[in-house]
């Protein structure tokens, strides 16, 4: 079998702001394609312009040498690795692993040794923060008053979810959200007000679902270490599950661990064992985040297996279509060391006709997937109706 075409696909979601969703296809000469989605908003044309860049180099390629065909990008792009780089990359190598598995008609767990477990727990994430500019898409009721934020978490606990995952919010008309460096200044400080918001907040969200609920809040590039431990200290209380935050200084958030008791999650940003290495070193944080998407399957088991060295959990960070996730539960399922994976149910209309096969989930557990390859497959037709024009 020999790789003959590679192909990417942009499909606009209708979000505010605008997010569109990237996926690639490799094609071989057997008439299996592999299908990925990869990637972060923000940097698409460049994304597809690295993909076109990589692609040449796979032609005629054995498509299940995937393991060979990665570091052959990974040295091609090493004067610039890293960020879009290896977004780019994981594009091409995620949909390789599809094919490994469709080629062998097994799951891409099943080529790790797994599976670690049958159903993985999931929280809710981005709990009414979509809602504040998102509403009307995802037709529902605006976020006009607390008690409508504090509803969203009433809802996501009738719905089976034992967790979920909100950031700071104003509710109002218009409702507003925590948007430093993008609609406000960069100082990235914890003022009385923010933090006020925050208290209140979380304490309505703590109300609504009660002690046993578990609760995480992402401030993730809003705050300086020192400023986000104002606000950490301030939430302690509440019992959350953790704080979310990164930042590039392992020993800012060394400093931030050791001086408040509410515990702290991160490293999304971060790519392969090269970068999170100095952070497991240090234990900077309680929990890491790895995203497949923005790194590849091979790298994100690899940054698994050296937090399990370092007796650290990871959880996937897992934010975009269905195909993600079923990336993120095949991730999941060939790792030990998993402590929650996040979802997304506040979907946007054409979701679930993007994707051939749909996520299992059951108070707040998705199941395992057990067909070949990622167990689902984007759905072209309907990728290309929706195709973003840029």
């Amino acid at each position: 079998m020999k790789i003959t075409a590679i192909e990417t696909f942009v499909v606009t979601t209708g979000f505010t702001p605008p997010r569109p969703w990237h996926f690639c296809a490799v094609r071989t000469d057997e008439g299996l394609t592999g299908y990925s989605e990869f990637g972060s908003e923000g940097i698409t044309r460049g994304l597809v312009g690295l993909v076109q860049d990589f692609a040449h180099r796979l032609i005629g390629k054995d498509p299940t040498a995937v393991e060979k065909l990665y570091i052959d990008m990974y040295r091609a792009a090493r004067q610039a690795p890293y960020g879009a780089t290896q977004q780019a990359i994981a594009g091409i190598e995620l949909a390789l692993w599809d094919l490994a598995g469709k080629a062998l008609g097994v799951p891409v767990w099943r080529l790790m040794g797994g599976p670690h477990r049958e159903r993985q727990r999931v929280y809710w994430s981005h709990c009414a923060t979509y809602r504040v500019e998102n509403w009307e898409l995802f037709r529902v009721k605006p976020l006009r008053t607390m008690d409508d934020v504090a509803d969203c978490a009433r809802e996501a606990q009738s719905k089976g979810y034992t967790a979920l995952k909100t950031n700071i919010i104003w509710p109002g008309n218009p409702a507003r959200r925590i948007t430093q460096g993008r609609t406000g200044p960069h100082d990235q400080l914890a003022t009385r007000d923010i933090i006020d918001q925050a208290v209140a907040q979380i304490g309505a969200i703590r109300e609504a679902v009660g002690p046993k609920s578990d609760i995480c809040l992402d401030v993730n590039v809003n705050f300086k270490p020192n400023e986000a431990l104002l606000l950490a200290r301030e939430l302690e209380p509440f019992k959350l599950f953790w704080m979310e935050i990164d930042n590039q200084d392992p020993d800012a958030l060394v400093e931030l661990r050791m001086g408040t008791r509410t515990p702290l999650c991160g490293g999304e940003q971060l790519q392969t064992i090269r970068q999170y290495r100095p952070y497991f070193e240090k234990h900077a944080l309680d929990t890491f985040m790895v995203d497949v998407c923005w790194q590849g399957f091979s790298a994100a088991k690899k940054v698994a297996d050296l937090a399990e060295a370092h007796e650290i959990n990871v959880a996937p960070h897992n934010y975009n279509g269905h195909l993600s996730s079923f990336q993120a539960l095949n991730f999941v399922a060939s790792v030990s060391n998993v402590k929650i994976m996040e979802s997304d149910p506040d979907a946007v209309p054409i979701r679930d006709e993007l994707f051939t096969v749909l996520p299992e989930i059951k108070d707040g557990q998705m199941t395992i997937p057990t067909r070949p390859g990622w167990g689902t497959e984007l759905n072209e037709k309907a990728a290309r109706a929706h195709a973003w024009e840029g």
